[in-house]
């Protein structure tokens, strides 16, 4: 897809409007509601099937269907992100009503980050096409880890701080008490950071971690860059407004790791089959709408058995209680 310059500084600008106007609702710090998660849920996946929708009419089906599978990839992997920004608020006992301004500020950065991983993975494809044998085995051997991981049954994981935090705090003077939304306050005249600022480094830096699968995940459903990065703007920005929709239920979410290994699997798969098309070896590819439909499958199987297998440990759990 040929996109202008111009076409890009107007999406920006778009997606910066949108932010902003986010921002506006939830200047004034609150507990953000069920409600209003919910409603501001439903804004951004709507926004989200519109500019498909608009990719459809103006640009064919290929591109609306890369975007829509790129969307449901990046969107169903930044679930998995909440799990860890859960740990994080954890650690660092961030108040309820200064949450949503944490995600938000870590959103940003996370996006920022993500964008310059964006860049980079479209020089790469550019020059070398042998990158997609990279990604592919780097995808299949991500999957092979969740399944591992998800089968140790860690149940008391706590959130550790990467070597980015660890510098911050160990080189830049701070304070351990909130103060409001403030990010740094002057005390005895000296500027203090506050754990308000180093919670949303936090949550920024963490997301490199999960962009170092799902970029190369996404370039697996379109070698478009600016599919890639909108795709993840609109899974990133309803991710704040997710974190209180769905924060509740993460835990019963128990099969969510087995479902996202078989999605990066075979998002491995179909790189390594691609890579091998592209090295002139006669192999079968695998279009758009199949990956979409294998993506969209596999989360509803995930989701539906997930729920069950928590109904049925409630239930146990009920049982052994009565019986004691």
């Amino acid at each position: 897809m040929d996109v202008s310059l111009t076409m890009w500084v107007l999406t920006v600008l778009v997606l910066c409007a949108l932010i902003a106007v986010d921002f506006f609702f939830g200047r004034k710090p609150h507990e953000v509601s069920l409600r209003e998660a919910g409603t501001w849920t439903i804004i951004w996946i709507v926004l989200a099937v519109l500019f498909g929708l608009a990719l459809l009419l103006m640009e064919g089906g290929t591109p609306a269907g890369e975007f829509f599978a790129g969307y449901v990839t990046e969107k169903s992997l930044s679930v998995d992100n909440l799990f860890v920004f859960v740990l994080i608020m954890t650690k660092f006992a961030v108040p309820a009503q200064y949450q949503a301004r944490v995600l938000l500020i870590g959103v940003l950065i996370a996006l920022v980050l993500r964008g310059a991983f964006i860049a980079a993975g479209a020089a790469l494809i550019a020059n070398f096409s042998w990158v997609f044998y990279i990604f592919g085995a780097f995808l299949i051997w991500t999957a092979w880890k969740l399944v591992k991981e998800a089968r140790s049954n860690e149940e008391d994981e706590e959130y550790e701080e990467n070597r980015f935090l660890k510098m911050v705090e160990r080189r830049v003077p701070s304070t351990d008490q909130y103060h409001g939304t403030k990010l740094w306050i002057e005390e005895n005249g000296r500027r203090l950071i506050t754990p308000m600022l180093i919670v949303m480094l936090a949550i920024g830096s963490t997301d490199i971690l999960f962009a170092l699968d799902s970029i190369p995940a996404i370039y697996g459903l379109t070698e478009d860059a600016y599919i890639v990065f909108t795709a993840n703007a609109f899974a990133l920005m309803g991710l704040r407004q997710l974190y209180f929709l769905i924060g509740g239920l993460l835990q019963k979410l128990v099969h969510l790791s087995y479902g996202l290994s078989i999605i990066l699997g075979f998002i491995g798969v179909k790189l390594v089959l691609h890579a091998l098309h592209e090295s002139g070896v006669h192999v079968p590819e695998i279009n758009t709408f199949v990956s979409l439909g294998v993506i969209c499958v596999v989360l509803v199987v995930t989701t539906v058995t997930s729920l069950m297998a928590s109904r049925r440990e409630q239930e146990r759990a009920k049982a052994s209680e009565s019986n004691s």
